[in-house]
């Protein structure tokens, strides 16, 4: 009986002190004391370690991500610290500035000599979730398709002797090592993952914090939600000049420039490259330069529009400065060429211009900004993590 009962409170006691362990583990604390401080001396990251899920809402296909907490919080370190330039004066976030949608405001961008690149840079925040975008359908990075993940595209750009001019990557992380906050990071972002070299652990934590950036918290998406996806119909939320441009984006942009592309949705944009007639004759090539296949000449990844308010100039080249530019291309300014999608073109094999009213072209403007969503961009786990 002795013995029974001496079980049975063991058990007991057992079972209490894994429901006390249990409670004191729901508040994960990313380092101890002493690692918190040395990180703190260069950073301001919180002791519990931000977390980078996204949830997205089900009329946007409630695509869930499953992002290493750990691993997006080395990366975000790394987006922004400039040694990551040959220079030392250049960083990810140099052509990628949260508050502009991840994109930089300019033409070209700044590198680590005098010339600019020679396109727009491309705008980070343009996805209800980079990773549905990216992660699926075999969707591509660059202006013309020529990466495959993130990891490919920040390797290009770091070499890249006009962007960031850093040729060996493998030193780069070895020397980043050297400091004591970096080796604490690293460490615990891949406790796991010891087969990994320094220069792939750099890389992966890179992808791990840019896939995590995601923005559905537009006005378009909560409209969307009250309206239970059903985007056709007007939303009470919006003004009737915001839902005749709706109205206008469905008819006329939603099969290039799909709002509701993720995973569940059948991957990205309806159309992921397309020749929009900007010239007659490009100068810049587009997939052309990297497939050398005639078909390709002149055409250029089609870009998702969340935060296109914000992530101006336009095109892969900049040429349009406002909204309005860009409307108006697509309103009368559309030229002929051989690669012209045909979703441009009217029965004949022209053109199709909209042809668009004053009102009208106000009012898909008007929607268009609808799509910026602020409040996701300017998150704490995105922003500069160095002090000073």
């Amino acid at each position: 009986m002795k013995t029974k009962l001496f079980l049975l409170s063991a058990l007991v006691a057992g079972t209490l002190t894994s429901c006390i362990k249990d409670d004191a583990e729901t508040v994960v604390h990313n380092y101890s004391d002493d690692e918190f401080a040395t990180v703190s001396k260069h950073l301001s990251l919180p002791m519990q370690v931000d977390d980078y899920n996204l949830a997205l809402p089900d009329v946007l296909g409630a695509f869930p991500t499953n992002t290493n907490p750990k691993e997006a919080t080395l990366g975000r370190v790394l987006f922004y610290d400039k040694r990551l330039s040959s220079n030392g004066e250049v960083n990810c976030a140099t052509c990628h500035i949260p508050e502009k949608g991840f994109g930089d405001g300019e033409k070209f961008s700044k590198g680590v000599v005098e010339e600019r690149t020679s396109r727009n840079s491309l705008a980070l925040g343009a996805f209800p979730s980079f990773n549905a975008y990216y992660g699926f359908g075999g969707t591509r990075m660059f202006w013309d398709n020529r990466a495959s993940n993130v990891i490919e595209q920040a390797t290009e750009t770091m070499k890249n002797p006009v962007e960031m001019g850093n040729t060996n990557l493998g030193d780069l992380a070895n020397e980043l090592l050297q400091e004591d906050y970096y080796r604490i990071l690293f460490d615990k972002a891949f406790v796991n993952q010891p087969w990994l070299t320094n220069e792939e652990k750099m890389l992966q934590a890179l992808q791990t914090f840019v896939t995590s950036i995601g923005c559905f918290n537009t006005r378009y998406d909560k409209g969307l939600v009250d309206a239970n996806g059903q985007d056709n119909n007007d939303f009470s939320s919006f003004t009737q000049e915001e839902n005749r441009g709706k109205a206008l984006f469905n008819t006329n942009c939603a099969s290039c420039h799909s709002l509701k592309s993720t995973a569940s949705f059948g991957g990205a944009t309806s159309i992921t490259e397309a020749n929009n007639g900007l010239d007659s004759d490009y100068e810049d090539e587009g997939v052309y330069s990297v497939s050398f296949n005639e078909a390709d000449k002149g055409v250029f990844k089609t870009p998702m529009l969340r935060n296109i308010e914000i992530t101006g100039p336009y095109m892969h080249d900049g040429r349009f400065s406002t909204l309005e530019e860009v409307v108006e291309h697509y309103s009368s300014g559309i030229k002929s060429h051989a690669n012209l999608h045909p979703s441009l073109r009217d029965s004949n094999g022209n053109p199709k211009k909209l042809n668009l009213n004053e009102a009208d072209k106000q009012a898909l403007v008007a929607f268009l900004r609808t799509l910026t969503d602020k409040t996701s961009l300017m998150h704490s786990r995105y922003s500069d993590p160095f002090k000073g």
